[in-house]
């Protein structure tokens, strides 16, 4: 019988013909919709049991106090470091959390947070909980725009088969648990580049789309500003080959995604205050040089060039990194590419290169090689020269893009490729369950999983503070009534949990008796008393792979 071709939902332009989808032959019909809802019920899953166990990581407490000041008293004070939309979403779900406010409250942003959580009658553990869940829904919802993005690049398996790589990323997640912006930002950009992919046929449609999400990104966090000449190219690439060479329709299509990008940035400030009244309660730094002239000429509000000044502000401080057992002053251009070698699936790293391959050796698939590769590429390289060592989650835009760019290797002409994706896949996925619900601790098999992530690196990669409540388990259920000694890294409060320990380094060395709780992040940067301390003692137990028990 003659193969059908069933065209997609969304015709596709005279430079990339349509592949052969095996997926509509006849008596193979494939249930689609379903296969979808299973793979992104399996992504939900793993999220929500991550998110019930874990405790305020690091950054969460600010987040969380910062949009309950914008939806609850409608001023931008705390946070000026990043836009609101993201702390907007977040405010949602504070809102549905219905907690206490205490308006009257002046401390500074982390203070703001804690006091929220801990000493305002709330439950941390609840208010924690709902404020996630945007996040968590917003993190599923991306997995349709790279199912999307790749069905309409290489046919349905692809599609699904960028969507499982997506849904088991650990990365993706364990920081799309997280009431954080990582994730809502890179999902933002990639959903830029897919909408700017569809304006090739329908350009009135989705460039405008396109600028209004390039805008949520920027209102989401500065760090993605790098993918705006990207895009605004991309957008006038598209304009010119729907227009057939139109110049000035390609000119006015690449400025009007930066002027929407730019209207919505405003209008994110205007929902907080439209008064935009804005006072820093922190220390602005003076920015000059390019960089100051930069901010200067920046269309944005002052709230937003006041952050970015915190922001270079932040990259001038001395920081200190830890990579594959080696602490270190400063940063390393290639911590990045380095770590991910750490934290992402062996599968997925073949085919991601692979991907990228197919992207460009592809005939078919080398007019939409620019949308996919080119933002995560500048993006990388930006990163990349920074100057805070302290995690992938810098990079999370990777798992997104290059997922699209992993279905496509389906494209290639081989009677083996298929299997082999299939393997690889699979086993990401495998690898990907294993380290269910430590996502955030994970590493590939290549360098010992989960349980010694700690051996190579630090920080977000590791303990970002998650595991204070397992720890408070842990204590209660095998060290009941013993004296515990601890050194937490994290903005969680260890009383709250039941925990009643001293820090050891107030008190001289021989007087530490008893059970020492690190956080592995402490560890990999402890030096004189903590470094003597751990030295002299035992481990004997582990807590979510990010909370080293030794005894003394």
């Amino acid at each position: 019988m003659r193969d059908l071709w069933i065209a997609p939902a969304v015709p596709r332009p005279v430079s990339l013909s349509p592949p052969v989808d095996t997926s509509h032959r006849p008596g193979r019909r494939w249930p689609v919709p379903l296969l979808v809802a299973v793979l992104l019920a399996q992504m939900a899953f793993a999220m929500l049991t991550t998110a019930v166990r874990q405790t305020p990581t690091i950054d969460e407490p600010v987040y969380v106090g910062a949009a309950a000041e914008y939806v609850y008293e409608h001023r931008l004070r705390h946070n000026p470091e990043h836009p609101p939309l993201g702390k907007l979403l977040i405010g949602a779900g504070v809102v549905l959390a219905d907690p206490r406010v205490d308006p009257a409250f002046a401390g500074d942003q982390g203070q703001s947070g804690r006091h929220l959580l801990y000493e305002s009658g709330n439950d941390p553990w609840r208010l924690m909980l709902w404020a996630r869940l945007p996040v968590i829904a917003l993190t599923l919802s991306f997995g349709l725009v790279v199912f999307a993005f790749a069905r309409e690049l290489a046919g349905h398996v692809a599609g699904f088969a960028a969507l499982a790589l997506y849904c088991f990323s650990p990365d993706v997640i364990a920081h799309g648990a997280l009431a954080t912006l990582d994730v809502p930002a890179a999902g933002f950009v990639l959903t830029s580049a897919w909408l700017l992919w569809r304006a090739r046929l329908r350009p009135r449609l989705y460039v405008p789309l396109a600028g209004v999400a390039l805008g949520a990104a920027l209102a989401t966090k500065m760090s993605t500003l790098p993918a705006v000449p990207v895009l605004t190219v991309l957008a006038a690439v598209s304009v010119w080959q729907a227009s057939g060479g139109g110049r000035r329709r390609a000119v006015a299509a690449a400025a009007g995604v930066a002027l929407a990008a730019v209207a919505v940035v405003w209008v994110t400030y205007l929902m907080v205050d439209p008064r935009l009244r804005w006072t820093p309660e922190q220390q602005v730094p003076v920015v000059r040089g390019l960089r100051g002239l930069l901010v200067g000429v920046m269309p944005f509000p002052e709230a937003y060039r006041d952050g970015m000044r915190v922001q270079f502000g932040l990259e001038n401080r001395p920081w200190q990194g830890f990579l594959f057992g080696r602490l270190y002053d400063g940063s390393l251009w290639y911590y990045l590419p380095a770590a991910l070698l750490v934290k992402t699936p062996l599968g997925m790293l073949a085919l991601w290169a692979g991907g990228a391959a197919a992207m460009v050796a592809v005939r078919r698939l080398r007019p939409a090689a620019p949308y996919v590769l080119a933002a995560p590429l500048v993006l990388l390289a930006a990163a990349m020269q920074g100057a805070r060592d302290f995690g992938t989650r810098y990079a999370v835009f990777l798992p997104l893009f290059l997922a699209v760019a992993a279905g496509c290797v389906l494209l290639v002409r081989r009677r083996w490729v298929s299997v082999a994706v299939a393997v690889l896949v699979a086993f990401a996925a495998v690898s990907s369950v294993r380290a269910c619900p430590f996502y955030l601790p994970y590493s590939n098999e290549a360098f010992g999983g989960p349980g010694r992530t700690r051996e190579w690196l630090h920080d977000s990669n590791v303990d970002w503070g998650q595991d204070l409540g397992r720890l408070a388990d842990r204590l209660r259920e095998r060290y009941p009534g013993e004296r515990v000694w601890l050194v937490y890294k994290g903005s969680g409060v260890p009383s709250f949990y039941g925990i009643e320990a001293s820090d050891p380094r107030r008190v001289p060395l021989r007087q530490v008796r008893g059970l020492l709780a690190v956080s592995d992040s402490a560890a990999a940067k402890a030096t004189g008393r903590l470094a003597a301390l751990i030295g002299s003692s035992r481990p004997v137990d582990d807590v979510g792979h990010s909370i080293t028990l030794y005894r003394r």
